[in-house]
């Protein structure tokens, strides 16, 4: 069928809105017609190679939509159904049968080489292919192929437009508080970046009760809507100032958990500096390969943990419904961190993520 997707034709280069071929679903597929996609950075990355993905490509892995049709062997999902589409996972690998698909073994390849498992592509533009299975979604695009194991249904009275963002940057920042840290009501944390991610985290880490909780951004008008949503500290990291020792003089002795969502090695220093002996630092930042940073051993000795966390240690079928349900309670509003852009506008979309304009472009599909 005839689509519209945006195509980045070659590495960094900028998208472009045209027609495309999507494949027919195969029997263990289904078809989405995407209302509104997240633009998360990890888009922006594969559209500038840190993922080796093929070009000319269609990014997007934050869809969410109706389903059109479904594969012969598709019995969980019928047409007219919400979906979500989420990360994709072998199912068959030791962390995968560990109940652990976040860190599938062949997760990397699933989610970028730009094929299905087979090497197949889902899309082509007169009759060459278009590298389209970003995630195995490529979500940029008014209708995607998912497989069934990767698309999770969700309740039909919630707004789909808020629905695609949960699939990473939410479900990653979120996920790492409920399902990594499990934090006990009391406990401190301090987030340095308050964008998607870090505002997920810090809305999660406000229910489960956690005290302090500071935030670390370089945008005063992030670090307001960080303390509407959950903070009771603020540091704007611009200032000058010591960060390490200003969240030490708050809580006196550092915090029990960090999380970095910047990827740069000098923050991702600080969030560990701050560490509480025994306290966790998480990584949820994405960074370029060969990307290091160091830290005395001596400080590590004393019990602190630092380690990284994919889309939050979630199973989605299980924690993607449960996240829908906060929001519609009132209790998660991811709305307040998006803001939505029609498809035909998707660099500028991209230009406000980069420069921090916008905490969570939403990209609406023409219908």
């Amino acid at each position: 069928m005839q689509i519209t997707a945006a195509i980045v034709p070659e590495e960094s280069g900028s998208f472009v809105i045209d027609k495309l071929e999507l494949a027919d679903p195969r029997p263990d597929e289904i078809l989405v017609r995407v209302m509104a996609s997240g633009m998360c950075h990890t888009d922006l990355h594969g559209r500038d190679g840190y993922f080796q993905t093929p070009f000319p490509a269609v990014f997007g892995h934050e869809g969410g939509g109706v389903v059109e049709s479904v594969g012969s062997g598709v019995v969980a999902f019928k047409p007219g159904d919400h979906v979500i589409m989420a990360f994709p996972f072998c199912g068959k690998c030791p962390n995968c049968e560990a109940h652990m698909p976040s860190h599938c073994m062949d997760s990397m390849k699933l989610k970028g080489s730009g094929t299905r498992a087979d090497g197949s592509t889902l899309m082509e533009k007169n009759g060459a292919p278009v590298y389209s299975a970003f995630f195995q979604q490529s979500s940029f695009a008014t209708h995607a192929i998912a497989n069934q194991r990767f698309a999770v249904k969700v309740r039909n009275d919630a707004p789909l437009e808020h629905l695609g963002a949960m699939a990473c940057g939410v479900q990653t920042g979120a996920g790492a508080v409920f399902n990594a840290m499990k934090p006990s009501e009391g406990d401190s944390l301090a987030v340095f970046g308050v964008g998607g991610v870090g505002l997920s985290a810090l809305m999660a880490a406000r229910l489960a009760g956690c005290d302090p909780i500071i935030a670390v951004d370089l945008q005063d008008s992030r670090l307001a809507l960080a303390r509407e949503l959950g903070a009771t500290h603020t540091i704007n990291h611009s200032g000058g100032d010591d960060v390490v020792a200003a969240i030490r003089q708050i809580t006196g002795h550092g915090v029990k958990f960090s999380i970095d969502t910047s990827a740069k090695p000098a923050i991702l220093r600080e969030a560990v500096e701050i560490l509480m002996p025994l306290g966790t630092c998480i990584l949820l930042g994405s960074a370029r390969k060969g990307t290091e940073f160091s830290l005395e051993m001596p400080f590590l000795q004393d019990g602190r943990t630092v380690r990284g966390v994919i889309q939050g240690w979630s199973e989605p079928q299980v924690f993607l419904p449960y996240l829908v349900d906060l929001m519609m309670e009132g209790k998660f509003p991811v709305e307040r961190l998006m803001t939505f852009y029609p498809l035909g506008d998707i660099n500028r979309a991209a230009e406000d993520a980069t420069t921090g304009r916008t905490i969570k472009p939403v990209l609406r599909m023409p219908q």
